[in-house]
């Protein structure tokens, strides 16, 4: 047998044992592999959960149906919300989507890491038994968030928005399972089209329904409890329908809803006017003190005369545009966001 057929046989034994989960640009793709089963100890909160009805109740006034809550969706969005948080992966060029290296996945940059073979999007399949791709949005606040802030930042910004209701670039499409997780500061979605095996998933602390019993052998007496007498609201003239807040509401009322929400999570019960803040819409964090002067200098030229470098526990960032005003700040950063598509907001109370 000659070199050549040595060769040949070598290179076909190879093709016949070695799997092709272990060849990685096999079809010129990727491989990837599918994850494990999610824990069955996994659950969402109470603040997750009313996230998530506060999506399908906004796409319900638009005739829009449910969205299923998938647990592997969940899962993968906690897991991110936690990552984002304990060990920043975005940094330098790598944005929000982006994964550090200290988990069970694969480290990740966005947008820097994304091409044909790779994929920011494949996570679900990745880290669980999710059958397809998933799309993420993030949001960040430096305070803890609650579901009202999420939501109202959600609903008001068109990027955000266009996920929620299938609008832009997402009509025609049909979401069929969506994970949620609210973790500190950060809050993620990741929307599927295709419906989660894995199925839904329960509240942490809920109590499982008990199965049925043959109550025709061993009758169960009801529990009667005594009669409560219900408190009579308080007459709010600006609030026609409790279901339909976000509808009738004014901004600025809504804003005020979202402030006692924030008052009562966090156990700050005092008087909203007796704290201020000034808002800041950040552009840039990764420059030194030099560089960051130097942009805002830029900014300035640019048709920003507020632009400044703010520094704050250690931290240099620029602002482009600040402002006490909460309603007039969140509509300053939708138009900023067209132009500087990462910018963010910075909130610090107004006496330091």
């Amino acid at each position: 047998m000659n070199q050549r057929s040595v060769i040949q046989l070598i290179v076909t034994t190879l093709l016949l044992v070695v799997p092709w989960g272990f060849m990685p640009h096999a079809i010129g793709q990727t491989t990837i592999r599918q994850g494990k089963a999610v824990p069955a100890n996994f659950c969402i909160d109470a603040n997750e959960m009313e996230l998530y009805r506060s999506i399908n109740e906004y796409r319900k006034r638009y005739d829009l149906p449910p969205i299923p809550l998938s647990k592997s969706l969940s899962y993968v969005a906690a897991l991110h919300a936690k990552d984002l948080f304990l060990h920043h992966p975005d940094q330098g060029s790598c944005n929000f989507h982006s994964w550090s290296g200290r988990g069970f996945w694969t480290p990740f940059c966005y947008p820097r890491d994304e091409n044909k073979k790779n994929s920011v999007w494949d996570k679900p399949r990745e880290i669980t038994k999710y059958p397809s791709s998933g799309h993420e949005i993030v949001y960040w606040e430096n305070n803890p968030l609650v579901a009202d802030t999420v939501m109202m930042v959600w609903i008001m910004e068109e990027y955000f928005n266009s996920f929620l209701l299938n609008t832009g670039k997402w009509q025609g499409t049909t979401w069929n399972a969506i994970g949620l997780a609210v973790y500190e500061n950060y809050a993620c979605a990741w929307f599927g089209e295709v419906p989660d095996p894995d199925g839904t998933i329960t509240v942490c602390g809920s109590v499982p329904e008990p199965k049925a019993k043959d109550t025709i052998k061993n009758p169960v007496k009801p529990v009667v409890k005594p009669a409560i007498k219900p408190k009579k609201p308080k007459a709010n003239p600006e609030i026609v329908n409790k279901n339909d807040t976000l509808a009738k509401v004014s901004v600025d009322t809504l804003a005020n809803i979202i402030s006692d929400s924030v008052a009562r999570v966090t156990g700050n019960t005092q008087p909203r006017d007796s704290v201020s803040y000034t808002y800041y819409i950040i552009v840039n964090s990764t420059l030194a003190r030099d560089g960051a002067n130097k942009l805002a200098g830029t900014l300035k030229t640019k048709g920003y005369p507020d632009a400044k470098m703010v520094e704050k526990n250690g931290k240099i960032r620029v602002s482009i545009i600040e402002s006490k005003d909460r309603t007039e700040i969140l509509q300053k950063l939708k138009e900023v966001k067209k132009t500087y598509r990462d910018a963010w907001l910075l909130k610090l109370t107004s006496d330091k």
